[in-house]
């Protein structure tokens, strides 16, 4: 009887594994390198009171909180290239590209959001 648990619960963390999706990372650093080479699609999805203290030069806005988030990120992005997402430390950018994802947007997470890229700096 342990014998069949064991490989149950061993089936099941396989199970879970292959069914959690695939996102895309990368860091501020290698953003910032990014930026100096090429003109990218980068989507800053913070408040626009977050917004006052700073952004990224060359991102356009769209707060993840609004109910019309992904229509407004529709019609400001080409869908058919990739876009950056970042916010204050990563958190909600991350949640962002799982939304983009779902919506067949090519989108990766800034690591550590405007927070990292500022230390980058």
């Amino acid at each position: 009887m342990k014998k069949y648990i064991v490989v149950l619960v061993v089936s099941m963390m396989f199970w879970n594994c292959s069914s959690q999706e695939t996102l895309s990372s990368i860091a501020a650093k290698e953003l910032k390198v990014l930026l100096v080479k090429k003109e990218l699609q980068l989507l800053d999805v913070r408040t626009p009171k977050e917004i006052e203290q700073g952004f990224i030069k060359g991102a356009k806005f769209s707060n993840y909180f609004d109910t019309d988030f992904t229509a407004q990120v529709a019609k400001q992005f080409d869908s058919e290239k990739t876009i950056y997402v970042y916010c204050r430390s990563g958190n909600r950018s991350l949640k962002a590209v799982k939304i983009l994802t779902a919506k067949r947007f090519k989108a990766i997470n800034v690591l550590g959001g405007y927070e990292a890229w500022k230390l980058a700096q």
